[in-house]
């Protein structure tokens, strides 16, 4: 029964995502591209365009079919709005207008400054948090590994540092089996996503059930410790993180054809760092002062 339902719910995803795509499967648009490549990438039209494409262009991978796809996406866009429609979605994808060779550059802007304000309160927490503090390599070791792969890992990163500030300290053979169950569920959806199908439903599904896992064990851990006065900050790191991953659910065409839902959650998601590792550093701290206490008594 419970495979059945899993099988509905990612059915219902495949089908959301096919027809997000209303505007390739549109004659004007096919006929449009089919016109441009016959016309632009082959023979000595070919030559002509490889020769007067920028080289940022070339190097990022864009080929003369891209160019194609993206000049008739335009135009199809254009009829659906005289005609009074919808903008519709082409290959899964909002129209956006392209600056370089950045497809989405709202998002990459945003996603770089995500990752910029990880890395400098990551640097400020190996400054601030000496290494003998019973967090700090969990803190550390583990960021650097989850961040090579997918925004997914920074919940589960989340949800690791919990696992080990609630029964890792105690119990270390739990937390690193715990750590080896997350990377292997980490490596399966990946490599599902990256070498099978991209499943926009099923990833979806996935990151919302990890965002719920995370949610109620932190906020659990949050009130047996609310005496703690830095518990406040991780409350408010797990319900902000929630409640703007419903950005993530909202589905709108993108402001001035540059600024969508996913791009607003990537900028809105910056502080939440900044918060997230003041957290860590004064739990960390607080962890240390506790350990040096316990061993004056000893």
């Amino acid at each position: 029964m419970a495979g059945r339902a899993v099988g509905l719910v990612l059915l219902a995803g495949a089908a959301a995502l096919a027809s997000g795509s209303q505007g390739d499967r549109e004659p004007v648009y096919r006929e449009c591209v089919l016109q441009c490549e016959e016309r632009n990438c082959s023979g000595g039209a070919l030559k002509h365009f490889r020769s007067r494409q920028p080289i940022y262009m070339s190097l990022a991978g864009w080929t003369c079919q891209d160019d194609c796809k993206y000049e008739c996406m335009w135009v199809t866009v254009g009829l659906y709005l005289r005609e009074g429609h919808k903008v519709p979605q082409f290959h899964g994808k909002w129209p956006f207008s392209r600056f370089l060779f950045f497809q989405e550059p709202a998002s990459a802007v945003a996603s770089f400054l995500n990752g910029l304000a990880s890395l400098v309160m990551l640097c400020r927490y190996r400054t601030s948090v000496p290494a003998s503090s019973p967090m700090y390599h969990t803190c550390v070791a583990f960021a650097w590994k989850m961040d090579y792969f997918c925004a997914s890992t920074v919940i589960l990163h989340s949800i690791y540092l919990c696992c080990v500030r609630t029964v890792g300290l105690q119990h270390p053979a739990v937390a690193a089996a715990f750590r080896v169950l997350l990377l292997l569920l980490l490596t399966a959806h990946v490599s599902y996503l990256s070498l099978v199908r991209f499943d926009y439903g099923y990833n979806l599904a996935a990151n919302v059930a990890m965002g719920l896992v995370n949610l109620v064990w932190w906020l659990a851990w949050c009130l047996r410790n609310q005496r703690l006065p830095h518990v406040r900050k991780c409350v408010g790191v797990v319900v902000l993180l929630q409640g703007l991953s419903l950005l993530e659910l909202l589905d709108f065409p993108p402001l001035f054809w540059v600024l969508d839902a996913h791009a607003i959650w990537h900028i809105s998601t910056i502080p939440v760092h900044v918060l997230f590792f003041s957290f860590l550093k004064d739990d960390s701290l607080y962890l240390l002062k506790e350990s040096e206490a316990k061993f004056k008594l000893d």
